[in-house]
């Protein structure tokens, strides 16, 4: 991971960190990068892990590209099956969208190339196929701005990702048969056929809402009831990763005293929010997934599967080492990397947490304080749309307007309209819902209104909703879904067809 620092200076942290991401000045003569879906081996928890990533030319994971640089990429397939790559929260032609409703599979030893407009901020890439996203084919992409460029400040990359040693099949099957995060004996849906797009299940035209098992009520600030339940973490992962690593041997950023710090904070796990605590420092959140935000202070930030932060920390000049934690809603289990001047004493880090972390779902009060720096300009809607989240842990099954994805109907606007649509969600999880191919703008959560952020991916919680407001782009078919990868796979997708008008 390149580190970027103030007057120049280089972290001189471990080899992983140095080539996770690829910079410009490091490329061939040629403008065009490239990037290789293969495995790679990690050791975890002191066992050797064979992971999937997705490589660039030095051998590091992932992408940065320098301001103005275009997505000018060759991708090459050398996993064992087919793939497909999806550029997430960037705009890409639908055609280069990476998504299997309307891109073909990558195959065995194919190479494909892309070419479109970077959106500058932080990013990333990963597979558009449930067991290969748990299998780690996901990386960062960093697109720098003149201004990350100019900016007197070092530059940290946090990709977050949860692990399990058994196969992803393995660990779906067991997400299908699990209420409230404990394994039980209910028949697994099949796993998504790669080529059809096809998710196992029984239909789920009758299927209401249902309580959780899980007992977590709400947060002060959350939705829903006093005391309604929800349900959490799904699956139990054998180990939570701060770029490949865990706590028992993080990575350790080398900083300045009195520096300044920019955390690009990517969550890339299947199943997992966390909250990002940043310890004794109070931190600037200053952009969401890769769009800015007005300044908002604090020192613990909520992140769910997908979503981006970047953070700003003004570091002391006391010499002292500075943990940032992800801590995993609803549970113990911590990772994260350590920030620590030349001869600082490294703390050693419990991979548990002496207390239980409260959810992330549900609590909507930082959604609710952020605030668009360019908010999109007002418009009235031209056309609004009511989108229902549901499903049940038995059977488990997930749904969107009460359809799994073989049995849904594309949601259609007209290409060019201001719509604004609502995820009310009728079930006991909270779902990260994700939209390709536009950025949208938080308008309401619940029944308050709001100038909110701009997003690709927003938290609905639990037995609530949330409204967003976007302009309606290429006409094409593009995917919309729950993040989690569990309720992706079960059947939580569907389409929004912006349809072309005369």
């Amino acid at each position: 991971m390149t580190q970027y620092s103030r007057r120049g200076f280089l972290a001189a942290s471990a080899a992983m960190s140095a080539a996770l991401l690829l910079p410009a000045r490091a490329r061939a003569a040629t403008d065009r990068l490239s990037l290789t879906a293969g495995t790679r081996t990690l050791e975890v928890n002191g066992r050797a892990a064979t992971v999937m990533g997705l490589t660039n030319r030095t051998g590091g994971q992932g992408l940065t590209l320098d301001p103005g640089q275009r997505f000018a990429v060759d991708l090459t397939n050398d996993l064992d099956v087919e793939t497909i790559i999806h550029w997430h929260g960037q705009i890409p032609p639908n055609a280069q969208d990476g998504a299997p409703n309307t891109n073909p599979m990558l195959k065995i030893g194919e190479r494909r190339a892309y070419d479109f407009t970077a959106r500058p901020g932080s990013f990333w890439m990963h597979s558009h196929i449930p067991q290969q996203e748990i299998a780690m084919l996901a990386a960062p992409l960093i697109v720098r701005s003149a201004e990350d460029v100019a900016a007197d400040r070092q530059e940290v990359v946090m990709f977050l990702h949860d692990f399990s040693f058994k196969s992803p099949e393995e660990v779906l099957a067991e997400t299908a048969g699990s209420t409230g995060g404990h394994h039980g004996g209910a028949q697994a849906p099949a796993p998504m056929n790669h080529a059809t797009m096809h998710h196992g299940g029984a239909r789920s035209d009758a299927l209401a809402p249902t309580g959780g098992s899980s007992g977590n009520g709400p947060m002060p600030g959350m939705s829903g009831g006093p005391g309604m339940p929800m349900d959490l973490n799904d699956f139990h992962f054998d180990a939570y990763l701060t770029n490949d690593r865990t706590l028992d041997d993080p990575e350790v950023v080398t900083v300045e005293r009195n520096g300044r710090v920019r955390l690009r904070i990517i969550n890339g796990s299947s199943m997992t929010a966390y909250w990002i605590d940043t310890g004794e420092l109070r931190g600037r959140l200053l952009a969401v997934d890769g769009d800015r935000v007005e300044p908002f202070f604090d020192t613990r930030f909520p992140i769910a599967s997908g979503q981006r932060l970047e953070i700003e920390l003004d570091l002391p000049g006391d010499g002292l080492a500075r943990p940032v934690l992800a801590l995993r809603e609803g549970a113990q289990e911590q990772t994260g990397l350590v920030l620590a001047p030349r001869g600082a004493s490294v703390p050693r880090l419990p991979t548990r947490a002496a207390t239980e972390t409260p959810p992330v779902a549900g609590d909507m009060r930082q959604e609710l304080a952020l605030r668009a720096v360019s908010p999109l300009a007002a418009r009235t809607p031209d056309a609004r749309q009511m989108v229902m989240l549901g499903g049940v842990m038995t059977p488990y099954v997930w749904t969107i307007n009460g359809a799994v994805w073989e049995d849904h109907s594309p949601i259609t606007v007209p290409q060019g309209a201001r719509v604004e649509m609502m995820f009310h969600n009728m079930s006991m999880m909270a779902h990260p819902m994700h939209l390709h191919g536009h950025v949208f703008q938080v308008v309401a959560v619940g029944n308050q209104p709001v100038r909110g952020a701009l997003r690709d991916t927003v938290f609905v919680p639990a037995m609530g909703s949330v409204t967003v407001a976007f302009d309606a782009g290429e006409a094409a078919r593009w995917m919309m879904h729950c993040h989690h990868m569990g309720h992706l796979a079960t059947g939580m997708m569907t389409e929004l067809q912006v349809r072309a008008t005369a």
